[in-house]
């Protein structure tokens, strides 16, 4: 692997990062069974998952197309030349992570597995230090102010400043 590149192990990862806690909580779930269906939230989860996963895919897909629009990689682990702030990168800096996030979280409603709702919160955490924090310092280093101006008016997660 390059120096040029975001992520310099194996690990760093959506899929181990978000992937590990979701085998553990699926196990969790096995030996430990908790239920999100009472009361109004039985009603609610079957549609809420559906569209949760509905939105996290086409988050995923949008994010690819655009990447693949401008000819840059999808993986961290690859170098990258030039920022992509069009698109779904115009309303959110992460939205690769934030479409998986979302599949997961519809993944639970709609099978009503909360431990995969629990263990998003330590992923979520894992996920800023493993994978957010070394892309954000690659992008600032490689494209300074420009990479600073994208940050100033575009939230990490989902919105504008």
């Amino acid at each position: 692997m390059s120096n040029d590149v975001a992520h310099k192990s194996w690990w760093q990862i959506f899929e181990v990062v978000f992937g590990l806690p979701f085998i553990l909580a699926i196990a969790l779930q096995w030996f430990v069974p908790i239920s999100l269906s009472r009361g109004f939230i039985a009603l609610a989860r079957i549609p809420a998952g559906a569209i949760l996963i509905v939105v996290g895919i086409s988050l995923v897909v949008l994010a690819r197309r655009e990447f693949a629009r401008y000819g840059q990689p999808t993986d961290p682990g690859h170098p990258t030349s030039k920022i992509v702030s069009t698109g779904v990168f115009s309303f959110s800096r992460n939205p690769l992570y934030l479409g998986g996030v979302f599949f997961l979280a519809g993944v639970s409603f709609l099978f009503d597995l909360p431990w995969v709702l629990i263990l998003l919160i330590p992923s979520l955490i894992a996920c800023q230090s493993i994978l957010i924090a070394p892309e954000e310092a690659y992008l600032a280093a490689k494209f300074g102010e420009h990479y600073r101006a994208y940050t100033a008016t575009v939230q990490r997660w989902i919105g504008r400043k």
